[in-house]
């Protein structure tokens, strides 16, 4: 049984229900036996680098891509055989896929005037959905006369108006600028809540999975390597590349010497993990659980020179060296407080350091 189903639910609490799905492409593994579940009224993220499976994932339960093995399941029902517009899933692309010629009514209608709904539900679907994304009164504009923002609304109101079990969403807000992709990000969610819809939503920001998400599922080389919400992703990665892709972070190599103890490059260094003594180990630790303290009065607690100092407005930045070479990083809230060449003690506690399992 996979990781995702793995996580207490009946598979009847799923929506969407991904079984080993293996895609190639010649000798390339996109997918390499991803399985998923997508809760009710959900908002769950496929995130990742370039290359890593999650468009191919999307575009499998959306039924663009047909998978080489495995299942796809929507509400229970196998739906490896039917086709993109008979999957009741609605889908907004990263450039939306706007009808240029079109009005924004004609570009809402669109998918129910496909499916032969009659005309004045057709109307009375369509103001709803611009509505909905608060755009009442831009149905007779087209797309060039709209924002990038507004172009996006419209986008999600077409998804919407055919009433689908799950909406797809690939990097819908890559083409916007990041005022404009912040505030994109709070309406969004916002919308999907109202909604109550079982989203799917594929970003390789992790900015924007962590904001959004109610879980996350990090992918690396066609396969998921955690699923998790956002807080226990960023707190308790299981591996280090989704340790080293969520957020700013330490990662220390070293050699286990027991007890929870690693020495890493001299620094004995205190964890609550375990692992057998002479193991190589990585240990994660998170800059802004470094402090810089005026002497040792944490679990771990060492002298280390300030080599940078990076001024980053809310936050300072300080690498930091040991004298026995080791480099990791401290983040600070408020003003510049040490130069670069300062001695320093820098400390954290042993729940801060965590041992990576697959290290």
């Amino acid at each position: 049984m996979d990781r995702a189903l793995e996580q207490g639910d009946a598979l009847s609490d799923h929506t969407v229900e991904l079984h080993g799905l293996v895609k190639r492409y010649g000798a390339t593994v996109a997918l390499d036996g991803v399985s998923l579940g997508i809760r009710p009224g959900e908002f769950f993220t496929l995130l990742g680098p370039s290359g890593c499976g999650k468009t191919t994932t999307l575009r499998s339960v959306a039924g663009f891509v047909v998978p080489d093995a495995g299942d796809v399941l929507i509400d229970g029902a196998r739906v490896n055989a039917v086709p993109p517009h008979r999957r009741r899933v609605g889908m907004v692309f990263q450039h939306y896929a706007l009808f240029p010629h079109r009005t924004v009514t004609q570009n809402v209608a669109f998918g129910l005037r496909m499916q032969r709904v009659a005309k004045d539900e057709i109307t009375r679907r369509v103001a709803t959905a611009l509505a909905l994304v608060q755009l009442p009164d831009h149905g007779g504009r087209y797309p060039r006369e709209l924002s990038g923002g507004e172009q996006q609304r419209v986008a999600l109101a077409r998804a919407l108006v055919t009433q689908p079990s799950v909406l797809l969403l690939d990097e819908p807000l890559g083409a916007l600028d990041k005022k404009l992709r912040d505030h994109m990000k709070i309406e969004l969610k916002r919308l999907q809540r109202e909604v109550g819809i079982t989203t799917i939503y594929v970003t390789h920001d992790q900015e924007e999975a962590l904001t959004m998400s109610d879980r996350i599922a990090v992918m690396h080389r066609g396969r998921v390597e955690q699923v998790a919400t956002p807080r226990a992703l960023y707190e308790t990665p299981a591996t280090t590349f989704v340790a080293g892709f969520i957020g700013n972070i330490n990662l220390l190599t070293g050699q286990a010497t027991g007890h929870g103890t690693v020495d890493c490059h001299g620094l004995k260094i205190a964890t609550t993990g375990y692992a057998a003594p002479g193991a190589a180990v990585t240990v994660a630790l998170r800059p802004e659980r470094v402090r810089l303290v005026a002497r040792e009065s944490l679990d771990n607690t060492h002298a280390m020179t300030v080599t940078h100092v990076v001024y980053q407005g809310e936050t300072v930045r300080y690498v930091l060296r040991s004298d026995s070479g080791l480099t990791l990083q401290a983040v600070e809230l408020g003003e510049v407080r040490f130069a670069a060449g300062a001695r320093v003690h820098a400390g954290w506690t042993a729940d801060d350091a965590r041992i990576l399992e697959d290290a």
